[in-house]
């Protein structure tokens, strides 16, 4: 069988530190913004959980992950 694509987890740890160390000071004056961007880390660190778990029931699955970088992904089928 074919292998699982999935993003590779630093993409989501790349995006929550830009949220966490540039974003969040950037908006940390305004509450409304604030909260948003609270709410987009959440969301994220959940996706990222998510992800995890999806992962492992594949693993028991006996089925592989590919962790891929880009969307851009060659294949041998060409």
């Amino acid at each position: 069988m074919e292998q699982i694509p999935l993003p590779s987890p630093v993409h989501y740890e790349l995006i929550l530190q830009l949220l966490e160390r540039q974003t969040m000071s950037a908006v940390y004056q305004n509450p409304n913004l604030r909260n948003q961007v609270n709410q987009l880390i959440v969301t994220l660190r959940k996706a990222a959980v998510q992800q995890k778990q999806l992962e492992e029931v594949c693993q028991v699955s006996s089925l592989e992950v590919e962790h891929r970088w880009s969307v851009n992904h060659l294949t041998d089928k060409l």
